[in-house]
């Protein structure tokens, strides 16, 4: 078998888009999954754009980002940040695990760095936005910390089918 550019899919950044595309989008069926059924509010990426949003004024962390003043658009930015990030984080794993995983992708390696993701909200997002390391502000922290451990491994899954998608596109495009 050769790699997703020999089976002519183009480009390595579009393939780092469709993995990472494809894993958020299967972080946030999870998150739909969740609150349909077990009434479990995700978090809102409003909160995220606005964290981001009161950055260019110097303002990195908040005792409660849903207190601090609303930005414009903060829900597109929120969102835009949401899959950007996984985008980055399909880069990552494609850094460490080598273009070749592309050509024959593995459940392991992606599962793995999926849950190593988690180390950003604990240690970046969750203390930002007022909730403290590893959401150790909120009224459940075990709860959050176990919930921020699935959604990031369900995100390692959707690397993984995301991989697999690549190299089918990569197949159905090497037969065009």
């Amino acid at each position: 078998m050769g790699t997703p550019e020999t089976l002519g899919m183009p480009g390595l950044a579009a393939q780092i888009l469709v993995v990472g595309v494809c894993a958020t989008v299967v972080m946030d069926l999870w998150a739909v999954l969740l609150r349909r059924v077990f009434g479990i509010v995700p978090l809102d990426f409003a909160m995220v754009g606005r964290w981001l949003g009161h950055m260019p004024a110097g303002r990195f962390a908040h005792a409660g980002i849903g207190r601090a003043t609303p930005i414009p658009a903060e829900k597109a930015l929120g969102w835009f940040a949401h899959y950007a990030i996984g985008v980055a984080f399909a880069a990552g794993l494609i850094a460490l695990a080598g273009r070749h995983w592309l050509a024959a992708p593995t459940l392991p390696p992606a599962l793995a760095f999926g849950v190593l993701t988690v180390v950003m909200p604990f240690f970046i997002m969750q203390p930002a936005l007022g909730a403290g390391i590893a959401a150790s502000k909120t009224p459940h922290p075990k709860q959050a910390r176990l919930r921020s451990l699935l959604t990031h491994g369900v995100f390692g899954v959707g690397l993984y089918a995301g991989g697999r998608l690549v190299h089918a596109l990569a197949g159905m495009l090497a037969l065009v």
